[in-house]
């Protein structure tokens, strides 16, 4: 009769939880943690601890990534000057110029460190919707699973979003004009090929890869280091990967 108790406050749990946001639903998480299952967790506790531990990862990683220097000083992140302008940069450095350089990649992470506030609330999103075939597919899949599913269904959104935040962001930190100037003097050099990049489209899509190397490096956080498993929630749910790995 307990057992059927328990069946039945899950379904009931799993039903109010599709309606919840993600605080409420990692509240409800909390209690159901409480709730005796055994030693393997429940499909709905494996929910609710990937649910918890994305919303841990991607949070941090778009709260690292939106500081001052959060792609500047990150280099495993940082912008740096488009394949097809590093010629640019080369040979700006090498008649005195590198300091209007240094100015074009400085100006290109703090746009993309302004855009990168806009990855949360699309993070959140895409936690919400997320089923328990999709929780439990990530708990014991490859160790970025995560983040690949986080490409698949938020990638199309941070482009909407990031696109007109860079835009405005690189005309605000004076990226526009150091590219500017920095196409003009190179274009000037005898016998040099133009360059023509689209900044704006440049620094978005490097701005994404970024946000999800972040959620990667958080990810693997989880999985691999004991102590980043902050909640029981996650020591039991992760624990139970760890032995069918």
């Amino acid at each position: 009769m307990k057992q059927i108790k328990l069946f039945s406050l899950a379904l009931l749990t799993g039903v109010f939880l599709n309606g919840c946001d993600v605080q409420s639903q990692a509240q409800l998480g909390s209690i159901l943690n409480q709730i005796p299952t055994g030693g393997n967790p429940s499909t709905l506790e494996i929910s609710s601890g990937i649910k918890q531990a994305l919303e841990i990862g991607t949070s941090k990683g778009a709260d690292q990534l939106s500081a001052k220097d959060g792609f500047l000083g990150n280099m495993a992140v940082k912008i740096l000057f488009p394949s097809e302008a590093q010629k640019v940069e080369s040979t700006l450095r090498s008649i005195g110029l590198g300091s209007l350089a240094d100015n074009v990649i400085t100006s290109l992470n703090r746009a993309a460190e302004d855009a990168a506030k806009e990855a949360k609330p699309i993070f959140v999103s895409a936690i919400r919707q997320m089923t328990i075939a999709d929780a439990t597919n990530i708990l014991l899949g490859n160790k970025d699973a995560a983040t690949q599913y986080f490409k698949r269904v938020t990638t199309a959104q941070l482009m909407e979003k990031f696109s007109p935040v860079i835009s405005n962001s690189l005309n605000k930190v004076g990226a526009t004009k150091y590219w500017g100037d920095a196409a003009t003097a190179y274009n000037k050099i005898p016998l040099v090929k133009p360059v023509n990049t689209n900044l704006s489209s440049y620094v978005a899509q490097k701005a994404i890869e970024g946000m999800f190397i972040q959620v990667a490096q958080e990810e693997l956080k989880i999985r691999d280091n004991l102590s980043a498993r902050s909640t029981t929630l996650l020591q039991k749910v992760f624990g139970y990967a760890d032995k069918n790995k």
